[in-house]
């Protein structure tokens, strides 16, 4: 199937409830792995019992996790960039950074405030040593983008600080990506740099080409290409609608690929999947195909998927602060005595109030002064819905439902 510019856009806006879910999956095995972490810090035998593989799969997922965030990114940002300037000859680099601006770093700047203040009162967990280069160091690294880089070479910051690497991925990408549309100009044109970052992100994060453990996780080349896979995803889409048929194929595809690499992780660590960096892209090209499938379909969750919901609406907000609530939880766990039998309410709580504390953050903090800031430059249309989150969809993108 030829690609094809998309000359006419949109302006019709609607929520994707499945890459609200997928992005609900990611941030749940985020907040599992980062508990789990805590737990095992503190020689806690909770696992005693549970098969390898199921330990793998609840509490081990996180980079996974992160790995279905840079996908869904991708997707959200070219299709949105597609529905506001047409096509990748026609973008705004003013209005693209502007947009960026206004989503990313009034929260980033409140979270490195907390973060600081936490670090000058010696609170135990936020502290940044000297070794890694202080907090001065740390603030740059995280305004400048590149912790993964500061950490590769340092060694880790504290945990609240950690997870500012996969941000600092995803930005550096999105610094260039309207420069490479712009340069590229037309659509088939900038698939061969996106593909080319799909081939790099298996020996980015191969043990024979990368001796560096922490680059492996964290490095540029080893995240963008679940987030080039994201942008091809849309780019295939923009202006198509795809048979029923085609979509059960994509769907079914999609999920064995998911489940395969959230599931059988080991089998596939054992296939040497893990050691060559594959099992990363494996799990990309499934969240892409799912995604392809809820784009296009516009498929309604039951009500029992609901928290995930909530918890995918809110995902940035509820990355960037649910260590605070983590290590919180994890304190008052420890004066109680880390017992195992409160093992099952650190893990609940630390996910419930999570996406409280994100709910909270997003609707009273960030989201306003996200559109703020939108109304700031006229060239930005602004949704006529009230959540601006990087999760709506161009109708271009084609639907076999009718609203």
């Amino acid at each position: 199937m030829a690609f094809k510019e998309m000359t006419n856009p949109s302006h019709g806006w609607t929520r994707l409830d499945g890459v609200d879910l997928l992005r609900g999956f990611a941030i749940f095995f985020v907040l599992m792995n980062h508990v789990n972490m805590r737990l095992l810090g503190a020689h806690v035998p909770y696992m005693h019992g549970l098969r390898l593989q199921v330990v793998y799969s609840l509490f081990w997922n996180g980079q996974f996790g992160v790995q279905m965030f840079f996908a869904v990114s991708g997707f959200l940002i070219t299709a949105m960039t597609l529905r506001r300037w047409g096509s990748p000859a026609t973008v705004n680099l003013r209005g693209f950074y502007w947009l960026r601006f206004a989503r990313i770093v009034p929260l980033l700047l409140l979270l490195l405030a907390v973060l600081s203040a936490l670090h000058l009162a010696h609170v135990r967990d936020f502290v940044v040593s000297s070794k890694t280069g202080g907090l001065g160091r740390a603030l740059f690294a995280a305004l400048t983008f590149h912790v993964n880089l500061l950490e590769a070479r340092r060694g880790y910051l504290p945990a609240g600080w950690d997870i500012l690497w996969s941000l600092s991925v995803e930005e550096v990408f999105y610094l260039f990506f309207p420069l490479a549309c712009l340069l590229f100009r037309r659509t088939r044109f900038l698939v061969a740099p996106l593909l080319l970052f799909v081939v790099l992100g298996p020996f980015a994060r191969s043990h024979a080409f990368n001796h560096n453990p922490v680059w492996r996780e964290y490095s540029y080349l080893g995240g963008m290409d679940a987030i080039a896979l994201g942008c091809l995803t849309a780019l295939v889409l923009a202006g198509r609608r795809v048979s029923r048929a085609a979509l059960w194929i994509c769907g079914a595809g999609g999920a064995v690929l998911t489940i395969f690499s959230l599931c059988f992780s080991v089998r596939a660590y054992a296939w040497g999947l893990g050691r060559n960096g594959l099992n990363m892209t494996v799990l990309a090209v499934g969240t892409c195909m799912l995604i392809a499938v809820f784009a296009q379909s516009e498929w309604k969750a039951p009500r029992a998927f609901a928290p995930l919901l909530v918890l995918g609406r809110r995902s940035y907000e509820t990355y960037l602060t649910h260590l605070l609530v983590v290590l919180g939880l994890f304190s008052l766990f420890l004066a109680a005595g880390k017992s195992v039998r409160y093992v099952p309410v650190l893990f609940i709580g630390s996910i419930v109030f999570s996406g409280v504390l994100g709910e909270v953050v997003a609707r009273f903090y960030s989201e306003p002064i996200n559109r703020w800031l939108r109304r700031r430059w006229n060239g930005v249309p602004t949704p006529r819905f009230a959540e601006t989150s990087d999760n709506q969809r161009d109708t271009a993108y084609g639907s076999n439902v009718t609203q």
